[in-house]
């Protein structure tokens, strides 16, 4: 069976999150949790603006449906290395949002009760230290439309990098990022991707780039369909990004069997600078 990856064009706004959400098995994906977590991307404190931080907007819409279907929801991140999640979540217009709505953030690097995952078939990481809430939640990556200065894109399972508890992720980087980031997945993959592309980031992504305003959102519940799909959008062969080939690889998704609903690739595709 082909994964479904849905494409959505629309305007900043609850829609068109709506609408892809209603285009994939959202529901059922979800359905052995009570409790979801929604993994934002906040690597800086600029706000959605500027393309580099999940729109609280696009969150806000995935809140309202998984309190539709019942479930406790948290929106959480853990700091990087130059970036206090907690001062990302006020300057990105985040906090104004849960607090409109009644959800709590967490800064999964605070929390006391942490684990350590093996990971059998790694390239980098033999284990790895997330929050335990983190293995028994369902997980939402809510990430954004960006190049990558190491990893050509960051989308959906990039995003899950930042479920690493420690702050001082530089030495991650070293090891090769395409490989450390195929390693988390292995052992914590989303069970659910919806990309910010209302507006994404081209060039110096994940932080200097430029802004791109494609009015998108893709959603999926396949990880590597999901990213694979958003490669395409932005003009890039998936099969040269080797986190998603090795990703493909090693079972956590589909690379080349998806059927995109909605929206066509060649309808939004927009090149993004390198």
């Amino acid at each position: 069976m082909k994964a479904k990856v849905a494409l959505v064009e629309g305007k900043r706004g609850l829609a068109p999150v709506y609408d892809a959400l209603d285009l994939i098995p959202f529901e059922e994906a979800l359905e052995p949790w009570s409790r979801v977590l929604v993994k934002v991307n906040f690597i800086t404190t600029k706000d959605w603006r500027m393309g580099a931080t999940t729109d609280p907007v696009v969150v806000e819409a995935l809140i309202n449906r998984l309190m539709d279907i019942r479930k406790e929801v948290y929106v959480v991140e853990s700091d990087a290395q130059t970036t206090n999640a907690d001062k990302a979540v006020v300057a990105s217009g985040m906090q104004e949002m849960l607090d409109r709505v009644g959800v709590d953030f967490v800064n999964m690097r605070h929390l006391e009760d942490k684990v350590k995952i093996p990971i059998h078939g790694c390239k980098a990481l033999e284990e790895i230290q997330v929050a335990r809430i983190a293995t028994e939640s369902g997980l939402i990556s809510a990430a954004k439309l960006k190049t990558h200065t190491s990893t050509k894109v960051t989308l959906g399972m990039k995003n899950m990098f930042g479920m690493l508890t420690t702050k001082w992720k530089g030495r991650f980087h070293l090891m090769d990022m395409d490989r450390v980031i195929h390693d988390v997945n292995l052992v914590l993959p989303p069970h659910v991707v919806v990309i910010d592309g209302l507006v994404g980031m081209e060039g110096r992504g994940p932080v200097h780039g430029r802004p791109v305003e494609m009015n998108t959102i893709i959603a999926g519940t396949d990880p590597v369909a999901t990213d694979a799909t958003a490669a395409r959008v932005m003009g890039f062969d998936p099969s040269e990004v080797n986190h998603i080939v090795w990703s493909h690889q090693s079972g956590i998704g589909s690379l080349n069997e998806i059927e995109v609903v909605g929206s066509k690739i060649e309808d939004v595709v927009r090149p993004f600078k390198r």
